[in-house]
C-alpha cells in the first residue's frame, strides 16, 4: 500500500536552468519502491496547485549503515508546479505519496538489459540499473536529448558499470540524431539468439519507434508510459492507455496497471 508522508528537502540541486534534482527525506517510501514506481508530490501548500505531480523515483538514498533515508526525483521546469520544486529550499517539506503504480520487470543473466532513454524518461533507469547490476546482468543504457547540455548523470551510470551509448539531435555530444538511430544500429548487430530485454522511458514518439524496432527484431520491451495523472489512485481516469485484450482492445489506467506495460500489448493511438 502507498504511504503519504510530509517529506523534507534534504537538498535540491540544479542541473542547468530548467532541470534539477530533488533529495527528499522519505525512508518509509524508499525501503518500499521498485524500479519505474512513482510518487506523486504536492508542490504547494494550500489548493494552488491542487493536484499533485507524479515524479519517477530517481535514486534511492542510503544511511552509513546501508539503509534507505530517502529518495531522489529529476524534474524539469515546465510550469507553476514544477516551478515551486525547483525553486524549493532545504528543510521545506512536502506532501509525497507512494510508491506508486507496476514497476519494471527485472530480467537475470544471460538477459542483456538496453536501458533506452529520453529526456528525463532518464529518472527510472538508475534504480534500474542498480538492481539489475546487483544481479550480475550487462546493461547498456542509450541515452538522447535534444543538446549536450540536457544530457545529466552519465557519470552516475558509468560508475555502476553501464555501457553508454549518448545521442544529440543537433549533434553535439554522442551520435547526431534521436536515440532511437544508434538502437536501431546495435539491435541490428546483436545476434538473433543473444537473449536481450529493452527498456525505454521518454516522450512517446520516442517510445513509439523503440516497441517498434524491438519487434522488429523479435525482442521483448517493457515501456514506462509518461501520462497525465490527476490523482495518481486510478479515480480521475486521465491516463489512460489503450492496450490489446483478447480478440480485441480496451483501456486501462497508467497509474494502476502501468506505468509500466510490455510493448507488444500498447496500441499506439
Amino acid at each position: 500500500m502507498p504511504i503519504d508522508v510530509e517529506a523534507e528537502v534534504l537538498w535540491n540541486r540544479r542541473l542547468s536552468p530548467d532541470y534539477h534534482v530533488l533529495a527528499l527525506a522519505a525512508p518509509s517510501i524508499a525501503e518500499r519502491v521498485e524500479p519505474g514506481q512513482f510518487v506523486m508530490v504536492k508542490t504547494a501548500d494550500g489548493q494552488d496547485p491542487l493536484l499533485r505531480r507524479p515524479f519517477s523515483v530517481f535514486e534511492i538514498l542510503r544511511g552509513d549503515a546501508g539503509m534507505p533515508t530517502g529518495f531522489t526525483i529529476l524534474s524539469k521546469r515546465v510550469g507553476p508546479g514544477t516551478a515551486r520544486l525547483y525553486a524549493a529550499p532545504p528543510g521545506r517539506t512536502l506532501a509525497c505519496l507512494g510508491p506508486l503504480g507496476r514497476p519494471f520487470t527485472l530480467v537475470d543473466p544471460p538477459v542483456e538489459a538496453w536501458m533506452v532513454a529520453g529526456g528525463v524518461g532518464l529518472a527510472p533507469f538508475a534504480t534500474l540499473a542498480e538492481r539489475l547490476r546487483e544481479r550480475g546482468c550487462v546493461v547498456t543504457l542509450f541515452y538522447g536529448a535534444r543538446q549536450a547540455h540536457e544530457l545529466f548523470a552519465v557519470d552516475l551510470f558509468e560508475k555502476m558499470g553501464v555501457r553508454t551509448v549518448l545521442a544529440t539531435e543537433d549533434g553535439t555530444c554522442g551520435v547526431h540524431g534521436r536515440i532511437s538511430e544508434p538502437l536501431a544500429v546495435d539491435l541490428g548487430r546483436r545476434a538473433s539468439d543473444a537473449p536481450l530485454m529493452v527498456y525505454a522511458c521518454g516522450p512517446e514518439p520516442m517510445l513509439v519507434a523503440v516497441s517498434r524496432l524491438a519487434a522488429a527484431h523479435g525482442r521483448p520491451s517493457q515501456l514506462a508510459m509518461e501520462r497525465v495523472m490527476g490523482c495518481g489512485m486510478g479515480g480521475c481516469f486521465s491516463c489512460v492507455v489503450r492496450v490489446r485484450a483478447g480478440d480485441g482492445t480496451k483501456y486501462v489506467r497508467s497509474c494502476i496497471e502501468g506505468p509500466v506495460f510490455a510493448g507488444e500489448d500498447i496500441v499506439w493511438e
